[in-house]
C-alpha cells in the first residue's frame, strides 16, 4: 500500500509539470495580455470583457480594430515610443523569451513563490490567502450537506425502487438537475432577500459590517446567515446527481447473490443494506469525491460569487482571466491542481478505509 500511494505522490509532479505547461502554450497564443491592455490605456482605446460581450462601447471597439494593422507585434501599439514598449514588456517580464519565462515561473512555483499581480501591486499568495476561506467556506459547507442529504436520499430511493416515494423524490431530483445553481440562486434573491418579497437574509457579502462588536456565538450565527442562500442555492443544484448515483449503486449490490445469501442466512434488512450493501456501494461514490469537491469550490461556486458578491477564490480567477494577470491566472491554477491531485489520493485512502479488501499494490 505505501509504494502505491508513493508512486501516486511522484506521478503528482509530471502530472502539475504537464498541466502548467499546456495552459502555458495556450495562454502565449490566445489574442491580448497585459501589454497590450496597457497599451490600450495608453492609447485610450481600452475595452472591458462585458463591453465586447454586450456590445457597449462601439467607438472604442471600433478605434482598437482599427490598431490591428500595425507593422507592430502588439496592437494599437503604433504612435508609441519603441523604449515605452520595451519598458512595458519588462515591467511584465515579457523581454525574455517564452520557454526561460516558463521555466522561471515553474522554479518559483515549486517554493510556493508567485510573485506579484499585474495590476494589484501585491503578492499573488497574499491576494489567493486572502480570498481563500471565502471558498473554502463554500465548498466544504456545500459539499457536506450534498453528502449529507443525497446518500441517505439514495439509499432510501433505491429500497423503495418503483414506490410513490422513490417517483415524487425523482421529479425534485429532476428538477434539481435540470435547473443550474445560479438561477435557484437568483430565485432566492428575489423570494428571501429583499428582492420582492421577503427580507430575511442578507443580499451580499460573507459577514456583517459590525462583525468586530459581535461575541463568539454572534459571529457564528451572523456567519450562517450570510451563507444561508449561497450554500443552498449551491445544494439543490449539486444533489440531484449524487443521489441517484447513490441509488444506482445500491440498486446494483441488491441484485447481487451475495445479498441474496444474506437474506437466506435470515439476516435483517438493516443488517445485509448496512452490513453488507453499504460498504460496496458506497465505493463509487467515495471515488467521486475529490472531483466534486473541486468543480464545487472552483467551477459551481463561480457563479454564485459574483451573484451574492462573494470575494472567493472563483471570482478572482474569473477577473484575471478577464484582465489577463497571469501571475494570478497561474497561481490559481497550480493551487486546484495540486489540491484536486491530492483530493484524489485522499479519496483512494477513503476506499481502503470503508473496503479493507481493496490493495491497490496488486494494480
Amino acid at each position: 500500500m505505501a509504494s502505491y500511494f508513493l508512486r501516486r505522490l511522484l506521478l503528482i509532479i509530471p502530472t502539475l509539470f504537464g498541466i502548467m505547461l499546456l495552459n502555458f502554450i495556450i495562454i502565449q497564443f490566445a489574442p491580448g495580455g497585459p501589454v497590450e491592455n496597457t497599451i490600450a490605456k495608453l492609447q485610450g482605446i481600452d475595452v472591458g470583457a462585458t463591453d465586447r460581450v454586450s456590445g457597449g462601447n462601439k467607438e472604442a471597439i471600433e478605434s482598437q480594430s482599427n490598431f490591428m494593422s500595425s507593422n507592430s507585434k502588439y496592437v494599437g501599439a503604433q504612435g508609441l515610443d519603441p523604449s515605452i514598449i520595451e519598458e512595458i514588456e519588462k515591467m511584465y517580464g515579457f523581454d525574455q523569451p517564452a520557454h526561460i519565462r516558463f521555466f522561471k515561473m515553474i522554479k518559483n512555483y515549486l517554493t510556493f513563490n508567485f510573485g506579484n499581480s499585474f495590476f494589484q501591486d501585491r503578492k499573488v499568495i497574499d491576494i489567493v490567502l486572502e480570498k481563500l476561506p471565502v471558498s473554502i467556506s463554500l465548498g466544504l459547507w456545500t459539499t457536506l450537506l450534498i453528502y449529507l442529504i443525497s446518500i441517505p436520499l439514495g439509499i432510501f430511493k433505491a429500497v423503495n425502487d418503483g414506490k410513490k416515494f422513490d417517483i415524487w423524490s425523482s421529479a425534485v431530483v429532476i428538477i434539481g438537475n435540470a435547473i443550474p445553481s445560479f438561477l435557484f440562486a437568483i430565485l432566492l434573491i428575489i423570494l428571501f432577500a429583499g428582492g420582492r418579497y421577503l427580507d430575511i437574509f442578507p443580499l451580499r457579502g460573507i459577514i456583517s459590517d459590525n462583525w468586530n462588536e459581535l461575541n463568539s456565538i454572534e459571529k457564528i450565527l451572523d456567519y450562517m446567515w450570510h451563507l444561508a442562500l449561497p450554500i443552498f442555492s449551491l445544494v439543490i443544484g449539486g444533489f440531484a446527481s449524487l443521489t441517484m448515483l447513490t441509488k444506482n449503486s445500491f440498486l446494483d449490490q441488491i441484485n447481487l447473490q451475495y445479498v441474496l445469501t444474506a437474506r437466506s442466512k435470515g439476516n435483517t434488512e438493516n443488517k445485509i443494506l448496512y452490513g453488507h450493501v453499504f460498504r460496496n456501494a458506497m465505493l463509487i461514490v467515495i471515488a467521486g469525491f475529490p472531483t466534486a469537491f473541486i468543480s464545487i469550490l472552483f467551477t459551481g461556486a463561480l457563479l454564485t460569487e459574483i451573484i451574492f458578491s462573494l470575494d472567493g477564490l472563483g471570482l478572482l480567477g474569473f477577473e484575471a482571466a478577464i484582465n489577463r494577470d497571469y501571475p494570478i491566472m497561474f497561481a490559481t491554477l497550480y493551487f486546484f491542481t495540486l489540491l484536486g491531485l491530492f483530493m484524489n489520493i485522499i479519496g483512494d485512502l477513503a476506499m481502503t478505509f470503508v473496503d479493507p479488501r481493496i490493495d491497490f499494490d496488486k494494480r
